[in-house]
């Protein structure tokens, strides 16, 4: 990968490669995930946990002090399976894309041949690079020999070694202290031990699997980034068949955690990331960026707007160039317009800021209209305050609200005011600082 990043860390659909395996694992009926870490060891660990949960049964970490090949990380687990008679599953940190039903069928496959030993093999045009499965006369099971280590005529073969495997844990663990590092990279291959087993007599399955991207390793970032093409591909696809619209499906980014409601229409250039829930009948215009957010029914999300960690419920309107992030919350029939940004706050039913604003630490109530130009000046220095601003009040261009401040119902402030205290309800504030000029009648009318 050219990096300082382990391998199994680098990310596709916003995951590190070593979450979507293990992913795949924990869905399958397991007794126990052991996880052979070497380089950044903590790194992968706290990745693994981030998705599987703190919980110490969830997963066994397994170092593997020294990188000295897959027999070598195999035998690294040896003491945690110790006096483990089952079988064991064997699956590589960097094939995302294999799916739990191919594991399933395989370890069916496994115990209904009665196997000590089963691989999945799939066959490539081009399998420069790949292992070889080196069959017999009887199209039987002879050995595995890696590239380098091929002769011409073994690497015209066509079968190759996916490096997903299944054992007998008790005939595994025999057969790994047999193997010998005799190769070129001086290595202890596990590919080694199918051929150990056979030649003690015992019986090694081969499962031939039709789809070899499915089982594919990703070594090189333009394998990352050909993987994410298929993975956002097979996505959008998958939602255009429920009822989604996708303008120019080839220009946008959807993750496969996201939900998108029936009649969306989706613009070129738009990105939808994480766990993110879109109602029916949304438009989402291009340039925008949707993440781990919530959206109701019947939004409109205009062009180049970044909406993070928020929720936004059914009619309203964002955009275009708005920022919403940080548990932002607007609420139904709310509109926030260009150049708006909101932090950590909630802007109440049927309430509109329309342009050029910062709302931070704010908590709006409903019918209420801020001006261009408001800011809530959230931050002393040291710490940070709420703005309140309530029911039906109308906020002047060019307003500072300087927190911890409340704008009661009703009240209006006049443009270019700093409010520094509290403004009563149905009050006309105004001046720098801003003191009530007049009391209102029939204000929420």
């Amino acid at each position: 990968m050219k990096s300082q990043k382990a391998k199994v860390l680098h990310e596709l659909g916003g995951h590190p490669l070593i979450v979507h395996v293990t992913r795949k694992a924990h869905a399958l009926d397991h007794q126990k995930i052991y996880i052979v870490v070497g380089h950044q060891a903590a790194e992968v660990e706290a990745a693994v946990r981030r998705e599987l949960g703190s919980d110490d049964d969830a997963a066994v970490f397994v170092i593997q002090k020294q990188q000295r090949g897959t027999g070598h990380a195999v035998m690294s687990a040896g003491e945690a399976l110790r006096g483990s008679n089952s079988t064991l599953l064997v699956l590589s940190g960097d094939v995302p894309l294999v799916r739990v039903e191919t594991l399933q069928k395989f370890v069916d496959y496994h115990h209904a041949k009665g196997a000590s030993c089963s691989i999945l093999t799939v066959k490539l045009e081009n399998p420069t690079g790949y292992g070889r499965m080196v069959r017999d006369a009887s199209e039987d099971f002879a050995r595995i020999v890696e590239h380098k280590d091929a002769t011409p005529e073994e690497r015209l073969i066509r079968e190759i070694n996916s490096g997903i495997y299944c054992f007998d844990t008790t005939k595994l663990f025999n057969a790994l202290r047999e193997i010998k590092p005799a190769n070129q990279q001086g290595e202890y291959y596990l590919t080694d031990v199918p051929a150990i087993l056979a030649a003690s007599g015992e019986k090694i399955a081969i499962y031939v699997h039709q789809d070899a991207r499915e089982v594919s390793g990703i070594n090189t970032r333009a394998d990352l980034a050909e993987f994410e093409n298929l993975l956002r591909r097979g996505t959008i696809r998958g939602l255009m068949m429920e009822g989604v619209t996708f303008i120019d499906p080839s220009h946008a980014y959807v993750s496969s955690e996201a939900q998108i409601g029936q009649d969306c229409v989706i613009y070129p250039d738009v990105l939808i990331e994480g766990n993110t829930v879109i109602g029916a009948g949304c438009v989402i215009r291009s340039g925008s960026r949707i993440t781990n957010s919530k959206i109701g029914t019947n939004v409109v999300i205009k062009d180049h707007c970044v909406i993070v960690d928020s929720e936004i419920d059914s009619h309203c309107s964002v955009g275009p160039f708005a920022h919403l992030h940080t548990n932002t919350r607007l609420e139904e029939r709310s509109a926030i317009g260009n150049f708006v940004e909101v932090k950590k706050s909630r802007m109440g039913r049927g309430s509109k800021s329309k342009h050029l604003t910062y709302l931070g630490d704010a908590t709006i109530g409903e019918g209420t209209n801020i001006g261009a130009g408001t800011i809530t000046c959230n931050y002393d220095g040291k710490n940070k305050h709420e703005t309140i601003i309530e029911d039906n009040v109308k906020i002047g261009s060019d307003t500072m609200l300087v927190a911890p401040v409340t704008v009661g119902r009703g009240s209006i402030t006049a443009a270019g005011s700093v409010v520094t205290r509290d403004v009563p309800p149905d009050s006309l504030v105004a001046g720098v600082p801003a003191v009530v000029k007049k009391k209102l009648k029939n204000s929420d009318k």
